[in-house]
């Protein structure tokens, strides 16, 4: 039987798909297919952050870790040039440390 997947998997997948005693199918990415699918599997991650448990989090984040990492270089920068954007915004727009929640804006004509 197929199962179609068509997404990014880690390095590790098709070794342990093996060792279950199935085969997989993968072809490698370059460029832009390659940003793409890692934009598309940071968005899924996030997705599964969003419904995870406490207990589960921490995985999740350690997944998105592993996404960000691996998509900078296909933008030319690298973990100090995203911790720089991070903080020119945070100190543009603010962080998140007052934890407030916009619930709506009045007057806003």
């Amino acid at each position: 039987m197929r199962v179609t997947h068509n997404k990014l998997i880690r390095d590790r997948i098709p070794e342990i798909i093996q060792a279950d005693g199935h085969r997989a199918v993968t072809r490698v990415l370059d460029g832009v297919p390659y940003r793409s699918a890692l934009v598309a599997k940071l968005v899924e991650e996030a997705q599964e952050a969003q419904t995870a448990s406490l207990d589960d989090l921490p995985g999740e984040l350690a997944d998105i870790f592993e996404i960000l990492q691996a998509l900078l270089p296909t933008l030319s920068m690298a973990w100090p040039d995203l911790v720089a954007l991070a903080t020119d915004k945070r100190n543009q727009w603010g962080g998140f440390t007052q934890r407030l929640f916009l619930e709506y804006v009045e007057g806003a004509d």
